[in-house]
């Protein structure tokens, strides 16, 4: 099964923007994510929803972030995304007249409710500031050189 790598790659723009100064385009960004400016857009019109990224159009418009990064959580970012999935296992059949199936599917269910809950709770401690300071902590570490996939537009 395919995974959903919608947060990772928002979550790894998101913090691209946080290191410039103006606004990004979804052309730039959608080169730097190697997929079409549509589907940036897309995915950043629902973060704009939540309040998360703001766009501006005309010359030297794009998309920039609305909140500080220690106000943005990953929880954030997942519930502007919908909520997709957080597992790939579920229940055979979800209404069973078989008893084994329903004993099988009651302790799935109750496993999954709570690894869930684990997850989204940890998601929401996690802040688009603590994966900003992981990486300038790996950036200090390698010497400071990093080849940014956003490049600056003169």
């Amino acid at each position: 099964m395919r995974r959903d790598g919608r947060l990772s790659g928002i979550l790894h723009v998101l913090l691209h923007m946080a290191q410039r100064d103006a606004p990004v385009t979804s052309e730039v960004l959608a080169k730097a994510m190697q997929t079409n400016p549509v589907v940036i857009r897309r995915i950043l019109a629902g973060l704009r929803e939540h309040g998360l990224v703001r766009s501006g159009k005309g010359h030297g418009g794009g998309w920039s972030l609305a909140r500080d990064l220690s106000a943005i959580t990953l929880l954030d970012v997942y519930a502007a995304l919908g909520r997709p999935p957080l597992f790939a296992i579920g229940n055979r059949d979800a209404a069973p007249a078989c008893l084994v199936e329903q004993a099988v599917n009651g302790a799935l269910d109750r496993v999954l409710d709570d690894a869930e809950a684990l997850l989204l709770a940890r998601l929401g401690e996690i802040t688009l500031a603590t994966l900003s300071a992981d990486f300038h902590a790996r950036l200090a570490a390698r010497g400071g050189v990093h080849r940014s996939e956003i490049p600056d537009v003169a």
